[in-house]
């Protein structure tokens, strides 16, 4: 377990420029390995790809930006059930402290979460994560949401594409306010504006 680092909760409106700068270059080097397209919405001191965050955990140690998670809180459509939920995005490990345990320390975001007075909190990550994400919910912290799609909204407008798209990902539930068997049943997830 990575035991030197330090982390910090704040509003989004608390960083200063050198932060997202640092954090652009974070994302940068973390979704970069993953396909240069990842890589790009960080391109000039841009520390989001979709929506801005509301909040942000980040950790830091004696290099600078280990981890970093994102949260928003907003409502979605589960097929017609609306919902207030805690959105989770802009997830990421310093590729140098993978499999040290520095994912199981994000979990003093789960107050902060309470705090904020949702019923749950939800995030998508791509497929190849799902043995990371199983063993992250292994505990009953988290579930994860088979068979469901989720229609986003794109961040910014592009003549040749549609406003929106429906992506196959992994959808991860963190039950915060209500249980896992109160989070309703359906196939398609409909995100009020951009992912994170």
């Amino acid at each position: 377990m990575c035991s030197d680092v330090r982390w910090r909760l704040c509003w989004e409106n608390e960083l200063q420029q050198a932060d997202h700068v640092e954090l652009s270059e974070f994302f940068r080097k973390t979704y970069g390995p993953t396909g240069a397209f990842n890589a790009e919405p960080f391109e000039g001191g841009r520390s989001w790809a979709g929506a801005r965050p509301e909040l942000r955990a980040i950790s830091y140690d004696a290099h600078g930006v280990a981890a970093h998670i994102g949260i928003l809180r907003r409502f979605i459509k589960v097929d017609e059930v609306e919902l207030l939920v805690a959105d989770l995005g802009l997830y990421g490990v310093r590729p140098d402290l993978e499999g040290q345990g520095i994912s199981h320390s994000m979990r003093l975001v789960y107050p902060v979460l309470q705090q904020l007075g949702v019923p749950f909190a939800f995030g998508t990550v791509r497929h190849a994560m799902r043995n990371h994400m199983e063993r992250f919910c292994r505990d009953g912290l988290a579930a994860i949401v088979s068979g469901v799609r989720v229609r986003s909204t794109l961040a910014d407008v592009y003549l040749d594409l549609p406003p929106t798209r429906v992506e196959d990902v992994l959808v991860v539930v963190v039950p915060i306010g209500r249980s896992m068997s109160e989070w309703p049943s359906g196939t398609l997830i409909v995100r009020n504006g951009p992912e994170l």
